[in-house]
């Protein structure tokens, strides 16, 4: 058993007679541990959230923080104020035995103390990690990729983008300029295209303020390796994007495998070789590695088998929804077919999942997760977008408008919907702002210099 400070920062009670054990603290594992906060009775359970960051992201707008239409700080929420009635622990499960109730944690208080990892009892355990990239063994992918899934990999590729226009505008070597200037975005998906529309649209804003780089001398290339993007908003939707996005100059290359990008030049399985210093991986996502380290079941793609009640399959007071949870869709019509792993889903599996752990608790009956997936809505830029909601297809103005609406009424917190609302607000009154702040990724940079230390190399093209 272990202790810790709750998120109000007093040593907590000695234990109810209940321990429910939060993995994560994403859409399910806030949502969840909301939820039990406020219905749980007093001394009835104590609930931990074990997380390896103390907020949760909004990820839908991480294209918008990398554009710098949000400030960074408005696409997470802080889990201690959300959560001040739940103990909160800075770390990340490593290993579950649920046969005997247990997790082993490493968080940043074993870490310092040298102890490497700690164990935790429970009662009740609720799995939502979430996923993390999912990467293929491609030459130079490791050395040079670039992932979209954090705020801090947004905000850091914000930078680079901006950074590069800075060397391109700054050498005399046309090969450095022109690698500089060329960014490979793989991937189809919602993170892929909406990251590349957002960022597009924000170099060719900042494009206007060099005096030697115009809009037309960048190259964005998006790389999907099936024949269809953005497939969540239909396949008409779909074909509208592709061509929205190559009326504004953007490469969309289908049917296409990044095969290498060894040497900064990304080598694609159509024979196109283009020398790059920005190469973004946005190819789908695997189940956290935490779900292997369990001796909980899991289905062919590593995710685990849970039934409509969302708790897992054959495992007793064990639970899961989201990213990590095969559910049944109780709604589709083919049998067998399970519930899209996204955040439509996810918040509303959070609910059901909290009402039937203090069902259990109490020993009453559970209820079934059932939600008929409602549609999608992509942003492709400033003004632009596409949406397929309700059997309805939007386009344009109109697609992009409902995506802001959408993803405002769904962000947690009324104190995130006012400041990102005034955001953009202001934004629609005053210019972009087209800082790097690159140096926020080494601040003792400076400082190690003064102080007789060298400053580090920059990554040369070779």
């Amino acid at each position: 058993m272990v202790k810790a400070e709750n998120s109000r920062g007093t040593t907590p009670a000695p234990s109810p007679t209940a321990r429910v054990l939060v993995v994560g603290g994403g859409y399910v594992g806030m949502y969840t541990a909301l939820r039990l906060q406020r219905q749980l009775k007093s001394g009835e359970a104590e609930v931990v959230v074990v997380t390896p960051d103390p907020y949760m992201t909004y990820q839908p707008f991480l294209p918008e923080a990398a554009a710098g239409n949000i400030s960074p700080r408005h696409v997470v929420v802080p889990l201690r104020r959300v959560l001040p009635g739940c103990t909160l622990l800075i770390g990340e499960a490593t290993a579950i035995d649920h046969a005997k109730r247990t997790a082993t944690l490493r968080t940043l208080g074993s870490e310092e103390e040298g102890t490497g990892t700690v164990e935790v009892t429970y009662d009740e355990l609720v799995l939502a990690p979430g996923s993390v990239s999912r990467t293929l063994p491609i030459p130079g992918l490791a050395d040079h990729g670039i992932g979209f899934k954090t705020v801090e990999e947004a905000i850091g590729l914000r930078n680079h983008v901006i950074e590069q226009m800075d060397i391109a505008s700054s050498t005399r070597d046309p090969a450095i300029r022109a690698a500089a200037l060329t960014f490979v975005f793989v991937g189809g998906g919602y993170a892929g295209v909406e990251a590349l529309a957002e960022l597009e649209d924000m170099a060719r804003y900042a494009s206007r303020y060099y005096h030697n780089i115009k809009a037309d001398d960048m190259k964005w290339i998006l790389v999907e390796a099936t024949g269809k993007i953005l497939p969540e908003v239909g396949e008409e939707m779909g074909k509208y994007a592709v061509r929205e996005l190559r009326a504004r100059n953007i490469d969309v290359r289908l049917d296409t495998r990044l095969e290498s990008c060894e040497d900064r030049v990304a080598v694609l399985s159509d024979g196109a070789r283009f020398r790059t210093r920005t190469v973004v991986w946005t190819a789908g996502v695997k189940p956290h590695p935490i779900l292997a380290a369990s001796d909980l079941p899991l289905n062919e793609r590593g995710r685990l088998v849970c039934t409509a009640k969302l708790s897992v399959d054959g495992a007793e007071h064990a639970w899961a929804a989201g990213d990590a949870a095969a559910v049944p869709d109780l709604t589709a019509d083919e049998p067998g077919k399970e519930c899209a792993p996204n955040a439509q889903h996810a918040v509303r599996q959070a609910k059901v999942l909290a009402e039937n752990i203090l069902a259990s608790l109490r020993g009453e009956p559970l209820q079934d997760y059932r939600h008929a997936y409602a549609g999608s809505v992509a942003s492709l830029g400033l003004h632009k977008g596409v949406a397929h909601v309700y059997g309805r297809k939007l386009k344009g103005y109109p697609a992009w408008l409902m995506h802001r609406v959408y993803h405002l009424s769904r962000v947690p917190t009324f104190n995130r919907k006012a400041r990102v609302l005034a955001e953009w607000t202001l934004s629609g009154l005053f210019k972009r702002e087209i800082v790097s702040l690159g140096s926020l990724e080494h601040p003792r940079a400076e400082f190690e210099l003064a102080a007789g230390g060298e400053r580090p190399e920059r990554p040369k093209d070779t």
